[in-house]
């Protein structure tokens, strides 16, 4: 997979063009991956949403309307990431602007960095059976739609979810990055990938160790990107699906700002028009 030209120096990134020397007094510069990295890192995060535009908008489409022909349907969107990539999953839930009817699945352990150690839900990742037994225990039925969200789609956790919620007749949405499966291996059984398992795949392009700048002083690569770009990804997805189904003459399920005048009242119509759906209420 080829990445975006741009200021990103992380892993898989193009390399930047050179800072100079000397600024325009003459007197001696940074030196290269010195510079201002507020500016690259936004630079790199501006680079990785551009490529979404030119790479992704096809495959964004796609999913806005799979969306939005679950929602049509009368089914429930659910949306699950371990560790970090439960950040944009949890963005899509009880959201201002969102769809009331998205839902976190939640495996214990794996949402967020609340467990201690944090690194137990790393450890989860890889444990054979734990999808399974989560999805079997949770409102998930035929019909709905499974976001499942893992940068590398290469541990078992995700991959599982995946495989085992398209037996269960929900359609699966995997938002991952094809760096990892062309580069890496898996730590499943199968040696196959998230992307593997799915009914549509968003790749969001991000590089392997999900860091987009380097600086010579520093000994590691730093500045991840991963959640930025997933979030805008499944935002354009969920704005697919809210202009689709306007387009089929329905009004998508969307929660207003509780800060805003008449947002409340709104809110509470839309999950008493959609209760056997939001499931956050419950």
């Amino acid at each position: 997979m080829t990445r975006p030209s741009g200021t990103g120096t992380g892993p898989g990134s193009l390399p930047t063009a050179p800072e100079p020397d000397a600024g325009a007094s003459g007197a001696p510069g940074p030196a290269p991956g010195t510079g201002d990295h507020a500016e690259r890192y936004l630079a790199a995060a501006e680079a990785l949403v551009r490529r979404l535009r030119e790479r992704e908008l096809d495959a964004i489409r796609r999913a806005g309307v799979a969306l939005a022909d679950t929602v049509a349907a009368g089914g429930r969107i659910l949306a699950w990431g371990a560790g970090h990539s439960s950040l944009p999953a949890q963005d899509l839930v009880y959201r201002a602007g969102g769809l009331a009817v998205v839902n976190l699945l939640n495996v214990p352990g794996t949402t967020g960095v609340d467990v201690m150690p944090a690194h137990l839900g790393s450890a989860l990742e890889r444990v054979t059976g734990l999808a399974t037994a989560a999805l079997d225990a949770s409102p998930a039925r035929a019909g709905d739609l499974l976001i499942v969200i893992s940068l590398s789609g290469r541990n078992v956790l995700p991959i599982e979810m995946a495989r085992h919620a398209r037996s269960l007749g929900l359609t699966v949405l995997g938002v991952t990055s094809g760096a990892y499966a062309e580069r890496t291996t898996s730590r499943d059984p199968s040696g196959t990938f998230l992307r593997d398992h799915c009914d549509l795949v968003l790749d969001s392009g991000i590089g392997i160790g999900d860091t987009e700048l380097t600086d010579p002083r520093i000994p590691a690569p730093f500045a991840p990107a991963s959640t930025v770009v997933t979030s805008a990804l499944l935002q354009a997805v969920v704005a697919t699906a809210a202009g689709e189904l306007a387009s089929r003459g329905l009004e998508p399920p969307l929660l207003r700002s509780g800060n805003v005048d008449g947002g409340t009242e709104w809110n509470r119509r839309i999950m008493a028009e959609n209760a056997d759906r939001v499931l956050w209420h419950r």
